[in-house]
């Protein structure tokens, strides 16, 4: 959600801030604003809507400073006004708070500090903290290190807090719990982010924060400590990709960059899972072959788009593994008393490794003993350092807020989870294993095809760009597909769409087929089961009701009765969801596109949701 950037250095702070906080504009926000590290009284600039209205304001003459703080804010408490927008300020202006993340109890804060003589600007949570902190400094002897640690065990909620002083403008403070924060190290300068986008630029040597750790930065120097002020060893790590991987690199956005680099990402995540001997070769995962065989379910963890990975980890894991296989919304888990134990494996899904809802879920699983197993994008985040164990997918920097290559990555880390639970639980052996992870080599190849031949694809969703709504129709694992689908459209074209079982039809949703709706179905690879046949007899259920049809169907296959045919490359009926999702994700962005809307950064969406 919120974009948070810190900078002390030896060069005007004001490039690091403001190229810092454009990085993270793909987060999701609705006002920006700045505070220098100025002597005597901070100088801070703020205003609603994008980053470009607080550049323009900037445009003036500006005090010349070496270290500051920047923020990009989501609005939780208060609208999005200038007033709300962060930094927010003690009531002598030298003191600035940036916050990500929810105070919990700032009402009692605020009734507090109002009874003390502060006067309060806005309608946040987060003026609270500052009007703390500027009490707590006083009788910490001028130490923001030392009143941060005192704030922080009087606040409860989630949220990464970062602060400057005009008595010290060389520091800055942060803190973490249950909000993302890394420290960037320079030479001469430091850094601190809620991203490492932020400050890739500058460095690729980060340091990861744990909970409740406090860190204090000047121009040559990093402390970290607990909140008892015992010192902490930085943990340092480096960064593996460059800005130019948070580049448009000439494509008019970043989706449509995203969509075209998953013949890489999907290859980047395969690399070297596969042993010469035929074994899947999960280095993260740390589960014994007895703790493996010993499971006696396995529940899966996520949200959004990570949730419909999971529905096709069931499909997947269930098939080859022969192990019952429940797939939960994040969100709803903790709240129904589920029922786990130390014979069940959780597996949380998260691209960005904060997502708020799976971590908390996550924490619940652990204090009822279950094993749990994080599926992330990005090293050293919440998630995978509190799961026993971790596989990364490797899609790189996923910039735009709807999701493509960070999906279908997590779809190929299921399925080489599902392998590698099948071969040691001798379901399989390794022949049987190698057939399948050959079929899974081939999917780049197969997605650069149907990149290949897209061009008639955006072409054809023009045709409904004044459609109402559209539905998706999908069975078996092209159930999730459609679901995804759906989603990426409301996401994007800020549509109604809605995602179909086919077999459903016909206990009500057949209900909202009128004249000219667009459906698009998944015709399912391979006859097994019959349901091609019975995806069939679902495309002429809505075509006799005036639908019209766009299926998604293998080179070869019959499709009778359908006005257009998106023809997908061959794969094995399991694998089919990594290639029949591509031409999805292009209409999503094509039809944003041609109705104006903001496709990188879509209105009241964040890329990470880091409050439940």
């Amino acid at each position: 959600m919120c974009g948070i950037v810190g900078y002390t250095g030896s060069q005007s702070a004001i490039a690091p801030l403001i190229e810092g906080l454009r990085r993270l504009e793909y987060r999701g926000y609705d006002s920006a604003g700045i505070a220098l590290g100025t002597p005597g009284k901070l100088f801070v600039q703020k205003r609603a809507g994008k980053l470009s209205n607080l550049e323009s304001e900037l445009i003036q003459t500006l005090p010349s400073a070496t270290s500051g703080i920047g923020h990009t804010r989501w609005a939780t408490h208060g609208g999005p006004t200038d007033r709300n927008a962060h930094p927010h300020l003690d009531n002598e202006g030298k003191l600035a708070v940036i916050h990500n993340g929810i105070i919990e109890n700032y009402t009692e804060l605020r009734a507090m500090l109002e009874a003390r003589g502060h006067k309060f600007e806005s309608e946040t949570d987060t003026e609270s903290v500052a009007h703390l902190l500027s009490d707590l400094r006083k009788t910490s002897h001028g130490d923001l290190a030392a009143a941060m640690r005192e704030a922080v065990k009087s606040l409860r909620g989630s949220f990464t807090l970062v602060a400057i002083h005009a008595d010290q403008p060389e520091v800055v403070v942060g803190v973490r719990r249950n909000s993302p924060l890394v420290v960037g190290l320079g030479v001469g300068e430091n850094f601190m982010a809620s991203d490492v986008a932020a400050f890739i630029d500058y460095t690729k040597r980060a340091v990861e924060l744990g909970q409740n750790e406090v860190v204090t930065l000047t121009p040559t120097s990093v402390e970290i400590t607990d909140l008892d002020g015992n010192a902490i060893t930085p943990r340092e790590y480096s960064i593996t990709w460059d800005s130019s991987a948070a580049q448009k690199g000439g494509f008019s956005h970043f989706m449509l960059k995203e969509i075209f680099e998953q013949p890489k990402a999907v290859a980047d995540t395969l690399i070297g899972r596969l042993s010469g001997s035929g074994d899947i070769v999960l280095d993260e995962l740390t589960l014994s072959d007895n703790e493996i065989r010993e499971l006696k379910k396995i529940v899966v963890l996520a949200c959004g788009t990570a949730y419909h990975a999971g529905m096709i980890a069931k499909y997947a894991i269930e098939k080859w593994a022969k192990i019952p296989v429940e797939v939960e919304l994040a969100s709803e888990f903790r709240y129904r008393d589920p029922l786990i134990d130390s014979s069940t494996l959780v597996i949380a899904i998260s691209q960005s490794g904060e997502t708020m809802d799976t971590l908390m879920a996550l924490r619940h699983a652990k204090a009822n003993g279950a094993r749990v197993l994080a599926v992330c994008n990005t090293n050293s985040s919440t998630i995978p350092r509190e799961a026993d164990a971790v596989l990364y997918t490797h899609a790189g920097p996923e910039i735009a807020v709807a999701s493509t290559k960070a999906f279908l990555t997590q779809v190929i880390a299921v399925y080489l989870i599902g392998l590698h639970l099948a071969r040691i639980r001798g379901v399989m052996d390794r022949s049987e294993v190698k057939a399948i992870f050959d079929e899974l080599g081939e999917l780049p190849a197969k997605i650069e095809q149907i990149l290949e031949t897209v061009e008639p694809l955006r072409a054809l969703t023009r045709n409904y760009t004044n459609s109402t709504s559209v539905l998706f129709l999908g069975r078996n694992v092209g159930f999730p597909v459609a679901l995804e689908g759906a989603l990426k459209l409301k996401e994007l074209a800020y549509m109604h769409a809605e995602g179909f079982a086919g077999g459903e039809l016909k206990h009500g949703p057949i209900a909202l087929i009128e004249s000219g709706t667009p459906v698009i179905a998944i015709l399912p690879a391979g006859h097994e089961h019959g349901l091609d046949e019975k995806m069939l007899s679902n495309i002429q259920e809505v075509k006799a009701r005036g639908a019209h049809v766009i299926v998604i169907a293998q080179e070869g296959d019959e499709v009778p009765g359908a006005e257009h045919v998106i023809r997908i490359p061959k794969s094995l009926p399991l694998l089919q969801p990594i290639l029949a999702t591509v031409p999805l994700q292009v209409f999503a962005y094509e039809m944003a596109v041609a109705r104006g809307n903001d496709v990188d950064q879509p209105r009241n969406l964040a890329k990470s949701v880091t409050v439940e």
